[in-house]
């Protein structure tokens, strides 16, 4: 499967087409897609990785309707769901782009450009042949197995989802004050420039950082009731990274008293 350039996707949504678009830009044949309602049985014939871009809810239904084939790998795009879903098919494998795809242009762009991808498989086929993918379009690959699957989707959605729910926090903030949120964006993209240099505890900086209790009571004074809920969650969050940034010193000089 090392070589295998022939796909299908079954539901050519958002994930589903921007990945379709992105293999074809890189040399893959990609073969007529299968849209909902369009007959299942054969859709793993004559191709080396089927691909189900389905909602969760829906793959194992889809699974069970396709006729397995020996030689063809089938695959789901789905961050949270294991291997399971996919019987009774000989090579399952799990390929999730770490990625945002709001579009089938962008997100074929975005997959093209480095992408982050979670895999993994129940055969050395499966296996490969999702790391193909992930190779094949310029990105890295990292596996993760069934019973972490949840977590790490977990992770994703906070790192996504709940960023997104976070800036809609700030822009009611801001609003309230006549401030617009394109005035904070330069400051969010440098605090995810500031992880990437100097890693989560090092990153940190502001009012919790420094143990400066009095500003984050004025915070609390000045906000509307209905954001501090999700405020002195964040605050609470802030004081972990603190104490792992203590208990990493602690443990540093611990090694040096040594």
């Amino acid at each position: 499967m090392t070589h295998s350039r022939s796909v299908r996707v079954v539901g050519p949504g958002r994930a589903g087409g921007a990945l379709s678009l992105a293999l074809t830009q890189v040399g893959w044949t990609v073969l007529d897609p299968v849209y909902h309602g369009e007959p299942l049985a054969d859709a793993a014939t004559d191709v080396d990785l089927l691909i189900i871009a389905t909602p969760d809810a829906a793959i194992a239904e889809v699974a069970s309707a396709v006729i397995p084939r020996a030689t063809a790998v089938v695959a789901h795009l789905s961050g949270a769901q294991g291997l399971g879903v996919l019987e009774p098919h000989l090579h399952r494998a799990a390929l999730h782009p770490l990625t945002s795809m709001p579009t089938v242009e962008l997100g074929a762009q975005r997959l093209r450009n480095g992408a982050w991808f979670a895999v993994d498989g129940n055969t050395d086929v499966a296996r490969v042949c999702s790391e193909s993918v992930a190779t094949g379009l310029g990105g890295r690959s990292f596996r993760v197995d069934d019973d972490n699957r949840a977590a790490y989707h977990a992770a994703a959605a906070i790192a996504s989802n709940h960023v997104v729910a976070l800036l809609g926090s700030v822009d009611r903030i801001a609003s309230s004050v006549g401030v617009p949120l394109e005035a904070y964006l330069e400051l969010v993209r440098a605090s995810i420039d500031n992880i990437e240099d100097l890693g989560v505890a090092d990153a940190l900086t502001g009012p919790v950082a420094r143990g400066d209790w009095d500003t984050v009571a004025r915070h609390r004074n000045a906000i509307d009731p209905s954001e501090l809920a999700l405020y002195d969650a964040l605050v609470e969050a802030a004081r972990r990274v603190v104490d792992s940034r203590s208990s990493i010193d602690d443990a540093s000089e611990h090694r040096t008293d040594q």
